[in-house]
């Protein structure tokens, strides 16, 4: 006669074999499933990491402030470590010199992203309005043609210099960007010019209270543009 019970000790002793390499499947798929996650992840973020560089004049080579203290600085503290921003900004710079030292910086920095923030020292010294939109209209040709996106600063000039130039001046911006589908922002901001300590005694250039405002509002225009991003 059958040993009943022992079969049944034997059969329960199977189950559990059973059960526990199915634990030890079932784990092991899920380790694998989190590693694979992981490095789609990472590879996701090197990925989309962007070069960005900043080119422009004192506005945005922090003048009159350390280095550390001005916006670009600062921005590039904020995305760091996804992405890199690099200062190529060089005060005093008019479009002109502009021109002539940007494709050397293209090819050796080769941003992702060109942020063209030129022209206020051609308005200040009364250059032609005209010669610093073909200036300005060569960068961003350049700058798209080394398959950067390019984005635009517009600027603007102190009173004195009349409506009917300041006008004209800031209508090459808005002009430029719309021929050229570019993501525009303007860093004229009226209420700094409202605040006391918002602006240097010159009545031109930002404090260091007012950068990393700068930095927000540059952030948010980044992001609203999907410059940071490989969404077209």
């Amino acid at each position: 006669m059958p040993n009943v019970k022992s079969r049944d000790v034997s059969h329960t002793v199977n189950n559990s074999h059973m059960i526990t390499n199915r634990s030890k499947i079932k784990f092991t798929l899920t380790i694998l499933f989190s590693i694979l996650l992981l490095s789609t992840n990472v590879s996701g973020k090197a990925a989309a990491a962007k070069r960005v560089v900043i080119y422009g004049d004192s506005l945005s080579a922090a003048f009159g402030m350390d280095l550390e203290q001005g916006w670009a600085t600062l921005l590039a503290e904020s995305l760091a470590p996804n992405h890199t921003v690099i200062n190529a900004s060089i005060s005093g710079d008019t479009s002109a010199a502009g021109l002539a030292r940007l494709p050397l910086t293209l090819a050796e920095f080769k941003p992702d992203v060109l942020i063209l923030e030129l022209g206020a020292n051609d308005g200040l010294r009364g250059l032609p309005i005209d010669s610093m939109k073909q200036n300005l209209e060569n960068m961003i040709k350049l700058g798209q043609d080394s398959g950067a996106k390019v984005a635009l600063v517009g600027i603007s000039l102190p009173a004195s210099y009349g409506p009917r130039y300041i006008d004209q001046f800031r209508k090459t911006y808005v002009d430029l960007a719309e021929q050229y589908n570019l993501p525009f922002i303007d860093f004229y901001r009226e209420e700094f010019f409202l605040k006391p300590g918002y602006i240097q005694e010159d009545g031109l250039h930002p404090t260091a209270i007012t950068q990393p405002l700068v930095r927000d509002i540059v952030i948010e225009f980044l992001n609203e543009n999907s410059l940071l991003s490989d969404a077209e």
